[in-house]
């Protein structure tokens, strides 16, 4: 799994120029706009990077690239587990870095860290992992354009479920708004809590069915 992860990271040299423009967006975007575009700046790089693990596999199936790969002594499961490894490695990191420009942009203009800039850092990470935790089956399955596509198609039967839950919720009088307002009274440590066990069980669901669509793989 090393010599993957090797393979990735050096396969991140060519997209140089695009992590510099990603990084001077983010920057400028947090220098010219106010607090409360924070928790987007937080959350746009980590997200930013978990794609590059979408891309890596791309370069992978390129020119029938998988056909070699498994020819070296690599077993699919050690692929699977690179992928992820490698989806959360990019994510924290960048997600630390975009907290890092948060918090020192906060100390210069207000002499203090706002701690509702720590709760959403430490409540956008579960959630860019829980992107991955979706994605990377759809990718490993269809591929770079259909996986695409794919994605694309689960987000908008998302979208049109949380219509119909909202159509129905008004139809038997059921105040989702108080729902929603009960949840953030809770105990701020308890939410994060919460939110930490559904992404690890998100992951280990997600790592248990791209590791099924591996195995039955042939290439």
């Amino acid at each position: 799994m090393k010599g993957l992860l090797i393979k990735d990271f050096k396969l991140l040299k060519v997209q140089k120029n695009f992590f510099l423009l990603i990084l001077c967006i983010t920057i400028g975007m947090e220098i010219f706009t106010n607090s409360a575009s924070s928790s987007f700046i937080i959350g746009f790089l980590s997200f930013v990077a978990t794609l590059f693990t979408l891309s890596s596999i791309s370069y992978d199936e390129f020119d029938n690239g998988n056909a070699f790969l498994f020819s070296l002594p690599i077993t699919r499961k050690s692929y699977v587990t690179e992928k992820y490894g490698f989806g959360m490695i990019m994510g924290s990191s960048f997600w630390a870095f975009g907290t890092l420009i948060v918090i020192l942009k906060e100390i210069i203009a207000m002499k203090y860290v706002s701690l509702d800039t720590i709760m959403a850092a430490f409540i956008i990470l579960p959630i860019v992992f829980s992107v991955l935790a979706i994605m990377l089956p759809f990718q490993l399955k269809f591929g770079g354009e259909k996986g695409r596509i794919a994605i694309i198609c689960t987000l908008v039967i998302v979208f049109l479920m949380g219509i119909v839950i909202t159509k129905v919720s008004n139809a038997f009088h059921i105040n989702l708004s108080f729902l929603f307002h009960q949840i953030a009274t809770l105990n701020r440590a308890v939410l994060i809590l919460a939110i930490i066990g559904f992404t690890i069980l998100m992951l280990s669901i997600s790592y248990r069915i791209s590791l099924s669509i591996m195995k039955k793989k042939e290439f």
